[in-house]
């Protein structure tokens, strides 16, 4: 049985609603028990708010999760007069923070075999004194990984990203060789053993339009872009490009490639999002542990109104169990030769 820990994310947000959508709304899938590391308090509160029937029941780690019910590792007690929904505070950072820790050592530890987390809030956890750029970074930090990437995963398109929040101005001057070669290696090796893929084909994207069109439209693709491709491929990877950015995605979706190596945030993102907008995954690659999450914010403008749904919440479970198992396989494989 693979146990998946769910972080809460912010109290005030939509986590606590998507987490009782989940388990009432959608089949947990058979092999996959999700705990939840969050506020009992706090879901009962949303499903009252909501209408919402669900069975939130305590869980402590080394109980095996009862079925039918939701098993929740209670971490927090928010007292009712310092929660609203949508108004984020001390109180509520602090808690969403302590879930992603506890989640992180139960993991290290074997008790859970993975994590999925619902969506925090950066500002809160700022002005709750971590200064991590976000999620990623506190993960990074906690398990001591030194080479890690976003990817956004789905079943039709999985892409990777060169530069990340920058301004577009900054993307040029922000691309190297090195850079380049570093991504197209943790996302072959992610596809290879996140993903259980045997020769997992990647294609590069160009930075400009027409990859630049031999030096008419920059010099990027000459510069850093193909000195990338033709290191990764003398390691033997199967790697291909730079393509036009306009063909390149066409070409992911229609089975032609496993992955997109992208340049920046929007040239990779525009495309997913528009394939999975709703059941898009971030995925961390990289990390000695399995992470992944909802592609969504806290949404503080439809927190509490019923409205929130958990498709991206059930494609990040799924996702996260499947990786635990590829990965367990790949090891035991390893062990084997």
């Amino acid at each position: 049985m693979t146990m998946i820990g769910i972080t809460m994310g912010c109290p005030a947000g939509i986590g606590p609603e998507i987490l009782l959508r989940y388990f009432t709304e959608h089949k947990v899938p058979a092999g996959i028990r999700p705990v939840v590391l969050g506020d009992r308090a706090i879901l009962n509160k949303c499903a009252a708010d909501l209408g919402l029937n669900a069975k939130i029941v305590s869980w402590q780690p080394g109980d095996q999760p009862a079925t039918n019910s939701i098993p929740v590792f209670n971490l927090s007690d928010i007292p009712e007069e310092e929660h609203s929904w949508g108004n984020p505070t001390l109180t509520t950072a602090r808690a969403m923070a302590g879930y992603i820790e506890k989640a992180v050592e139960l993991t290290l530890s074997g008790v859970l075999d993975g994590i999925t987390t619902c969506p925090i809030s950066k500002s809160a956890l700022h002005a709750a004194g971590f200064k991590y750029p976000g999620h990623t970074e506190m993960l990074v930090d906690m398990t001591g990984a030194d080479d890690y990437t976003m990817m956004m995963a789905g079943k039709t398109l999985k892409v990777t990203l060169a530069t990340i929040h920058c301004s577009l101005a900054s993307v040029p001057e922000l691309l190297s060789e090195e850079g380049i070669y570093r991504l197209i290696h943790i996302t072959h090796r992610g596809l290879g053993i996140d993903f259980g893929l045997n020769r997992p084909r990647i294609a590069v994207a160009g930075l400009n339009p027409h990859s630049s069109e031999e030096g008419l439209f920059g010099n990027e693709e000459e510069r850093v872009i193909i000195p990338a491709i033709e290191r990764a491929r003398r390691d033997g990877i199967d790697v291909d490009g730079p393509f036009p950015p306009d063909t390149v995605f066409f070409k992911a979706a229609s089975g032609q490639f496993d992955g997109v190596v992208c340049m920046y945030h929007d040239q990779g993102l525009i495309p997913f999002k528009l394939l999975h907008f709703e059941d898009g995954v971030n995925v961390t690659l990289g990390l000695p542990i399995v992470r992944t999450s909802v592609d969504h914010g806290t949404a503080y403008d439809i927190a509490g109104k019923g409205v929130a749904a958990a498709t991206s919440l059930a494609a990040a479970i799924q996702m996260a169990g499947d990786i635990s198992n590829n990965r367990k396989q790949h090891y035991q494989s390893q062990k084997i030769t």
